[in-house]
């Protein structure tokens, strides 16, 4: 087994290490939500802290009765008791590979954690690129042809997986492209895992949202959380709305083995922040807000340095291709650690989120430009421009003279390659 730690945790601890060493970073490599704990929460998990019993493997009653009404209220009526909640997403999806068993179809680029969980279960993944800016799920034509390839290779292909939006690409699918993505599954008898952690975080409304349940309910599992969203990655708390009750049974059953529930205090906060009050509906919305700002302001950046980038949709994310400019590297893992020591700048490599390792991409993440303390993530929240504030639009003149730094030693090297030598005309 060749698993080793993840890709964004490993760059978040290294360039943790190189900023308490004194260097100057500037950190897009995480993807954190980079934003402080609403009060009610606070509130609703210190007035729970007594609870200290395990309760059931599915979840407190109140948490998935929430999580039900949550999905209604966009579309999709939800049986509270076809509600999974684990101690976060990541490990709900991870049980779900192994409840639902066999190898997974996974858009190329994917998230970290997707191929690496699925080598851990025993399985293997089919990377199948992603159409043109939909990023977070595999083109459906090219899904049919290798998955009817890879069954007569005698593979037992049985699910596959989409991210809306996507991470690493920060860009969202068409309802098209959902829909056929959903028929191929159904003729392919595929379950999908619909990852839509960063739905509520569509920069625009007008974008519109699909969700494969909303086609194809009977083979599709949605898994969400409250870490992007509400910006609570380090509470641990996950939801995933079944299609059965026999997937929920084994499901239930890994996390009886696993996790055995999620921590209760966490879920009483949970439940609350499921039933979308006031406050933390304006939370999101005002979060929304400035993800999308700050993270069209970075795409504008690599724009004007003549970068290639499809303009972020949704969540804090971007995924820039430097391919073509002839730069001196070889790989993306060289790109990443060119930008790292020569212009500290803090990225992820493609290769770490399957992409070919030739293609010149990095994973861009945003969040973490809101500022280093509580108060100054809060201002960020609460300003009427966000990229005015002198720590947001120093990151961002920090970031545009790295691009120009870079696009100088491009220019340095070509200057001194192709360049004819120029002799003397041949006399008598």
């Amino acid at each position: 087994m060749s698993v080793t730690l993840s890709a964004t945790l490993a760059a978040n601890e290294e360039i943790e290490r190189r900023r308490r060493a004194g260097e100057r970073v500037l950190h897009l490599a995480f993807g954190e939500a980079g934003l402080p704990v609403h009060p009610a929460l606070r509130e609703r998990l210190a007035a729970a802290s007594g609870l200290n019993g395990y309760g059931p493997v599915a979840g407190a009653p109140a948490l998935r009765e929430a999580a039900a009404g949550y999905w209604s209220r966009r579309g999709l009526p939800t049986d509270p008791g076809l509600v999974v909640c684990g101690p976060g997403s990541k490990p709900l999806l991870y049980g779900l590979l192994l409840a639902i068993g066999g190898d997974i179809v996974l858009p190329m680029p994917s998230w970290v954690s997707y191929a690496a969980q699925t080598e851990l279960a025993g399985a293997r993944s089919l990377l199948v690129p992603t159409p043109p800016g939909e990023g977070g799920v595999p083109d459906p034509e090219r899904v049919a042809a290798a998955v009817r390839h890879a069954r007569t290779q005698g593979r037992d292909v049985r699910s596959l997986l989409v991210t809306l939006p996507d991470n690493p690409t920060g860009t969202l699918a068409g309802a098209s492209t959902i829909r056929r993505i959903a028929e191929v599954a159904r003729e392919l008898d595929l379950t999908i895992i619909s990852d839509e952690i960063y739905r509520d975080l569509v920069h625009s409304p007008a974008t519109g949202f699909l969700s494969p349940a909303d086609v194809a309910p009977e083979r599709t599992v949605i898994t969400s959380g409250l870490s992007k969203s509400l910006a609570l990655g380090g509470w641990r708390i996950g939801v995933a709305r079944l299609p059965s009750p026999l997937l929920r049974d084994r499901l239930l059953a890994v996390a009886s083995e696993i996790w055995s529930s999620p921590a209760a205090p966490v879920q009483q906060a949970a439940a609350y922040a499921y039933t979308e009050p006031p406050e933390l509906v304006e939370r999101v919305a005002r979060s929304r807000e400035l993800h999308g700002a700050v993270a069209r302001a970075v795409y504008e950046r690599f724009v004007r340095a003549g970068v290639r980038v499809d303009e972020p949709q949704g969540g804090f994310y971007l995924y820039p291709d430097f391919t073509g400019l002839e730069l001196d590297v070889a790989s993306s893992a060289d790109l990443a650690a060119h930008l790292l020591d020569r212009h500290g700048v803090g990225v992820l490599p493609g290769h770490a989120f399957g992409d070919d390792p030739a293609a010149l991409r990095v994973r861009v993440a945003t969040s973490l430009l809101y500022g280093e303390t509580t108060r100054l993530r809060l201002a960020a929240l609460d300003a009427p421009d966000p990229l005015e504030l002198p720590w947001i639009s120093a990151s961002l003149d920090d970031l545009s003279e790295a691009l120009t730094g870079l696009c100088a030693t491009r220019r340095a090297t070509r200057s001194r390659v192709h360049v004819p030598l120029v002799t003397a005309p041949a006399t008598g």
